[in-house]
């Protein structure tokens, strides 16, 4: 059937003339003629964002809201009627010239809800949701926005969205918690900029601070030095002029979903959506560590999360416990004040550098003047009696512009590697004693002694780092019952490893050399002076040592899921490990060889990794401990010789064992029989299987890939798995145990081979080493052969 060109044309007049109801306006716009009922969905133009009717708990409550479109999950971040719920199936949201925006129930007399905007000619307005997630309002001719969603915002902030205040409008933007996770109601927790003094990020619960960022000194917040690993992921946005005070993330990429959402407890959290693992991973949260909380330890202290070895709240230099004898007892209770009897106004008094600092809280009691040096502002802080510290207000470009506080010092906290120096006013006596004090302790054979250090001079590798604590014996005794059986938790070669508490709750970990130990205070001293210097989330955290009378001890943070072996080598508790958190723990292990490869500061050679030398924290993630018998590689080197084999038959590879050649290489062979042993739930050195009877479980997995049955060697006490991410990850383990170093791909190979789909190079046929089994059947330790979660090594090598 044809139609003739005057048929057609009769047919498209018909149908333009038509009523223009029946005519579909874009899915993003709202118009004045067509509103959203409950039931329909308003979508921004890309598909990302949605808008409509939603019931967080109760069905019988109906909001209106905006939720990302294409997440499965209905993540909401923005709600209209927070207080105000329909409360049933009857709500239109719609465009009037009394209130711009109104939600209407059943009485379509009242809204429950409007944008409280008046409009004289309501025809001549539109609602668009955008792609950022932002609902506007705007007026048809100049696209000219009377309101925006993004002016009043739920508890979620979305890339592009400011957080501070419109000083011209005196309208605030800031985000509140829900009332509970099923009532999105205003709740009792804001997040936002406080414009006083220096401008800072304040979390807060009933008005009462909970968490805040210190000030912006340039390029992030004093105290979020994580934004520094966020560089290329966001662009960050900081102003503070005559017009506003605002603060803005942008996702650089914006086919990335992020979010960052204040829950009802008083948790900020900065959010990425995963495709892959189809869940929203964290990517900060504050407050995060107990030091993050506001004013812990009180006026003039500064809380250091990362001396777990002692008391974490100190007083500031030149200041004292106010009320001693609660100070232990209480955290921190009644702060610090000035010490007795001093006098720090033109008495000879100056500065002592706190170091890496997020700085006092800086909304009150503190001037900013940004034409100043460093320099001058000391000059300026002390020609000032009233100055208790300064610090420079901008830290780009070595540092300029001048902060001074003229009161307490309220809420200074301690990083491990970022963060601002304070310079706090002392007497001239706490002034003198500090420079005739500065010393460190090196270890020496059994014992250890003082010495003063020139001004400013770098230690070398022979000392121990000056931050690491040095614990008396008594504290260890007493943290442990005098290392009694019931707290111990494993014992190796080296000696026993005990669980210990100390006085202010904290607990340790405690690793004390046996006197008849074939260790000696080389491996002990190489342990420390390694992984004083290492910091990675999967690397155990050493607190501190002991070295006194005939004992040497190193005290390590305490993770209470013991070690890897204990979960994949036992019948019941493997169980608990199913193949998402397996693949986790592999992929953690990785990052964290990764980095003593190739990210630290050193070139560190672990040599021996195994199952019992990987903990596990509360979480289970994975974190490597043992490093008495690593090797600090210097410069480009790549190799090096031994003539002390040491190590763990079964996890050692045949050039190290054989030839005592070991590189980067060796470590990438254990790893290979670690994820093997990860995947089975089998040890390497005693397995036996009736099928392949002269074949260890390296060679087990071998034969079974050849002959394309290798999933058959996967943990049966696992169900549900994808099993091509199985077989691949058994494939990187086989490329790991190549017999030749050259043919074994490098750490960073391995970690990107993890993280991505792309094809593998198929693997030869792995190195088979015999083992020597004690009678017990474990496998052997000792030279040659040595660690049981001990401390043995080599000498260092400094790099």
């Amino acid at each position: 059937m044809s139609f003739s060109s005057e048929a057609f044309i009769q047919i498209l007049l018909i149908f333009l003339l038509l009523p223009s109801s029946i005519c579909q306006l874009p899915l993003d716009t709202l118009t004045p003629n067509q509103p959203i009922r409950d039931g329909d969905v308003l979508v921004s133009s890309r598909k990302l964002f949605a808008l409509g009717f939603f019931s967080p708990g109760n069905p019988q409550h109906r909001h209106v809201g905006v939720w990302f479109y294409k997440v499965p999950e209905k993540t909401i971040v923005w709600v209209a009627n927070r207080n105000h719920p329909v409360n049933d199936s009857s709500g239109v949201l719609s465009i009037s010239g009394d209130g711009g925006l109104v939600i209407h129930g059943k009485d379509q007399s009242t809204p429950l809800w409007s944008a409280n905007v008046t409009l004289s000619s309501p025809n001549n307005f539109t609602a668009k949701l955008r792609d950022t997630g932002n609902l506007v309002l705007l007026e048809n001719g100049n696209q000219r926005v009377v309101w925006d969603s993004f002016d009043y915002p739920s508890d979620t902030v979305l890339s592009s969205m400011k957080l501070g205040l419109d000083r011209r409008s005196g309208l605030e933007w800031l985000i509140t918690s829900w009332k509970s996770k099923d009532d999105p109601g205003t709740g009792s927790c804001t997040y936002g900029i406080d414009p006083r003094g220096s401008p800072q990020l304040f979390l807060k619960k009933e008005g009462g601070p909970l968490w805040r960022s210190g000030p912006w000194i340039g390029d992030r917040w004093s105290g979020e030095p994580q934004l520094s690993s966020t560089v290329g992921l966001f662009n960050l946005s900081f102003v503070n002029n005559e017009d506003e005070i605002s603060y803005k993330r942008v996702v650089a990429n914006d086919s990335l979903f992020t979010r960052g959402v204040l829950d009802e407890s008083g948790i900020y959290q900065r959010l990425m959506w995963n495709d892959k693992e189809n869940k929203w991973i964290e990517l900060v949260s504050d407050p995060n560590e107990w030091c993050d909380n506001y004013g812990l330890c009180g006026p003039n202290s500064n809380c250091d999360p990362y001396n777990d070895y002692k008391f974490a709240c100190t007083c500031q230099p030149g200041f004292e416990p106010k009320s001693p004898s609660d100070w232990y007892l209480r955290i921190g209770v009644g702060g610090c004040i000035r010490k007795a009897g001093v006098s720090v106004c033109r008495n000879g008094e100056g500065f002592v550098p706190v170091n890496r600092v997020k700085v006092p809280d800086s909304s009150t009691a503190v001037r900013v003047n940004m034409s100043l040096s460093l320099e001058a502002c000391k000059l300026e802080c002390l020609m000032d009696c009233s100055c208790t510290a300064y610090t420079s207000a901008d830290e780009r470009g070595g540092g300029n512009g001048c902060l001074t506080w003229h009161g307490d010092l309220m809420d200074t906290r301690t990083y491990p590697k970022v963060g601002q120096d304070l310079y706090v006013r002392v007497d001239a006596t706490s002034l003198g004693n500090r420079r005739r004090n500065k010393c460190s302790f090196i270890l020496t054979a059994g014992s250890t002694y003082f010495e003063e250090s020139s001004g400013g001079t770098a230690f070398d590798d022979s000392r121990i780092n000056s931050e690491l604590a040095f614990f008396h014996l008594k504290t260890i005794t007493t943290a442990t019952n005098n290392f009694s059986i019931e707290n111990k938790l494993g014992e190796g070669g080296f000696g026993s490893v005990y669980k210990g508490i100390l006085h202010n709750g904290k607990e340790i970990a405690v690793k004390r050399l046996s006197k008849f130990s074939g260790q000696g205070v080389e491996e002990f001293k190489n342990e420390i002076l390694l992984i004083a210097k290492l910091q990675h989330r999967n690397l155990v955290r050493i607190l501190g040592c002991c070295v006194e009378d005939e004992e040497k001890i190193l005290i390590y943070e305490y993770l209470p899921n013991k070690s890897l072996d204990s979960f994949i080598f036992n019948e019941t508790k493997r169980a608990l490990l199913n193949w998402t958190k397996r693949f986790e723990i592999i992929f953690g292990i990785a990052r964290g060889i990764l980095y003593l490869h190739e990210d630290s500061r050193l070139r560190i050679i672990h040599r021996d990794l195994k199952a019992s030398n990987v903990l596990l924290d509360n979480s289970l993630n994975p974190k490597i401990a043992d490093f008495g018998m690593a090797r600090i590689f210097s410069g480009e080197q790549s190799e090096a010789n031994t003539n002390r084999v040491v190590g763990t038959y079964g996890y050692m590879s045949p050039e190290y064992a054989m030839e005592g050649l070991f590189s980067i290489k060796s470590d990438v062979y254990s790893f290979g029989v670690l994820l093997l042993e990860i995947i089975t739930g089998k040890k390497n050195v005693g397995y036996y299987h009736e099928e392949y009877p002269n074949s260890n479980l390296v060679g087990h997995v071998w034969d079974l890939w050849k002959e394309g049955r290798a999933v058959e060697i996967f943990d049966s006490s696992i169900e549900e798995y994808l099993v091509s991410e199985v077989v691949r990850c058994i494939q990187i383990g086989l490329l790991c145990v190549q017999e030749y170093a050259t043919d074994r791909p490098t750490m960073s190979a391995v970690v990107s081979m993890l993280g991505n789909d792309a094809a593998l190079p198929s693997p030869r046929r792995p190195a088979f080493l015999l083992k020597r089994m004690t009678p017990s059947g474990e496998p052997s330790s000792g030279e040659g052969a040595n660690s049981v979660n001990d401390v043995t090594c080599t000498i260092v090598e400094g790099r």
